[in-house]
């Protein structure tokens, strides 16, 4: 991708400050749909890197049993201390497959870094971290601020780079939800040669 990046953060890109994306990609034919492509492949490319970072830290605290998705599981079961629903994790997470987070919290509870607890009313099961689950989020916090986040303090404007980017991406999060729920009304399009 080619780009004149003269956009600062705090300021609204624009093709005058950013530059507009110049690609050979098969899925763009005008601007939009290469700026599209750019961050969509960008997006993959950082889903690799996060993983490789996180399957680093989890070998680093002997936890090489447990996935990736399973950690982010445990961060949110954690997540203000207090005991959450499958269905709860699933919406934090953007999931929609309940029961794969169901598996993946009986995983943790074999691993005795979650458990069972009642709701208020006693009717429903929810799950709590234990302290060994707290000690290895606390563990996995430091090892973040020690690999990642000094190396993010030296970029020029990092916090606000990373605030905007947040936010474009939960807002872009919505967009592909949207599109996947009007997609299931479209009938599938045959892409098959009558030759």
């Amino acid at each position: 991708m080619t780009v004149n990046a003269k956009w600062t953060p705090g300021e609204e890109p624009t093709l005058a400050n950013v530059g507009p994306a110049v690609t050979g990609w098969h899925l763009a034919l005008t601007s939009l749909e290469a700026a599209t492509t750019e961050f969509e492949w960008a997006m993959l490319r950082w889903h690799e890197a996060f993983d490789r970072y996180n399957r680093q830290a989890l070998n680093m605290l002997g936890l090489a049993t447990v996935s990736i998705p399973e950690m982010s599981i445990l961060h949110i079961v954690r997540l203000h201390d207090r005991a959450k629903p499958a269905s709860m994790i699933a919406n934090l997470l953007n999931r929609d497959d309940v029961q794969n987070i169901q598996y993946s919290l009986r995983k943790l509870m074999g691993l005795k870094l979650v458990q069972k607890a009642k709701d208020g009313a006693g009717k429903n099961s929810n799950v709590e971290v234990t302290d060994k689950g707290r000690q290895v989020c606390d563990e996995v916090a430091n090892i973040r601020r020690q690999l990642l986040i000094e190396q993010i303090a030296q970029l020029e404007n990092g916090e606000a780079r990373l605030l905007f980017t947040a936010k474009t991406v939960s807002m872009l999060i919505g967009l592909y939800d949207e599109a996947g729920r009007v997609s299931t009304g479209y009938m599938a399009l045959d892409t098959s040669s009558d030759e």
